[in-house]
């Protein structure tokens, strides 16, 4: 088939055969390319667009590109959608740049109903991962490491612990458009859950509200499992936890949350259900510990 050449007035554009191939700012794109652009003084300009915007692109194919305004903190970022999530082209996980996590409605709050179980902080910076015990308790940074350092058993089910300093990094644990719950947001749950929970209280602040939290049946929770309905779709696990002296316990009987919200100069506000009992469990704990991570919407 003959070559057809048309060349617009307005910049350089020829279109060459079947393949169309397109040049901007040149009169020979290259074969390889349906689209080559060639310039010296000037860039290529894709689709600037918010995070709201960019998840409202209904069917996105894999490849597609955007600039995102707001997706990193405080700048924004190149996009491509991979065919199943949004990825931040700077690197190589799409930890902080999923729009759509795993989620539960309960009442007017959306909660994750899985574990945080990402690797790096919301602008990409890499997130430390500790498996030593000693250099675990020393730290005063963030730090995360799976379950008796054992990822191929525990990482799938429970996700990542993180200590608290990794919760209040400025750099951001949660997925954009997510964050931390707060101490007060943990007692609005609690309280939609079971309205006589007393969230004033330190420990149980229901009897109840624990076990609509919880996992129904046996397959990870110890027997036995008391008072578990899972009637919020919350589906908490008993993912242990890694204590303060950086040794690890209580996988089946006990799950662990941070909430963001300091509760003195070494300890933050924590979220504890048990095995035993459909309690909630408000506790302060030491910061160097190991604790697993909800998100809620922001």
């Amino acid at each position: 088939m003959k070559k057809i050449l048309v060349t617009f007035l307005v910049g350089i554009i020829s279109f060459t055969g079947i393949a169309q191939n397109v040049g901007i700012g040149t009169t020979t794109p290259n074969a390889s390319a349906q689209l080559d652009v060639s310039s010296t003084n000037s860039g290529f300009l894709p689709p600037r667009m918010t995070y709201a915007q960019r998840n409202a692109i209904v069917s996105p194919a894999a490849g597609l590109i955007v600039y995102c305004t707001d997706c990193s903190a405080g700048a924004g970022e190149m996009n491509y959608f991979n065919g199943n999530t949004w990825m931040n082209m700077t690197i190589s996980t799409a930890s902080n740049v999923v729009a759509n996590l795993p989620s539960v409605t309960i009442c007017n709050q959306i909660w994750t109903n899985k574990n945080l179980d990402v690797s790096t902080y919301r602008n990409g910076d890499p997130i430390p991962k500790i498996s030593d015990s000693a250099s675990w308790v020393t730290l005063t940074t963030g730090a995360y490491c799976y379950y008796n350092n054992d990822s191929a058993t525990y990482a799938a089910v429970y996700g990542k612990l993180y200590n608290w300093y990794a919760v209040k990094d400025p750099r951001g644990l949660a997925p954009q458009g997510w964050h931390i719950p707060s101490d007060g947001e943990w007692n609005k749950l609690a309280k939609c859950i079971d309205p006589a929970a007393d969230t004033t209280l330190i420990n149980t602040q229901s009897t109840t509200a624990g076990g609509a939290m919880k996992e129904i049946g046996l397959s990870h929770w110890i027997s036995p499992n008391g008072g578990a309905t899972n009637s919020t779709g919350f589906t908490g696990l008993p993912g242990g936890l890694r204590n303060y002296f950086g040794q690890f316990d209580y996988v089946g009987y006990f799950a662990y949350w941070w909430s963001n919200t300091e509760g003195s100069a070494t300890q933050s506000w924590s979220r504890i259900l048990n095995s035993s009992y459909g309690n909630i469990l408000k506790v302060n704990s030491y910061r160097p510990s190991g604790y697993y991570v909800r998100c809620i919407k922001d």
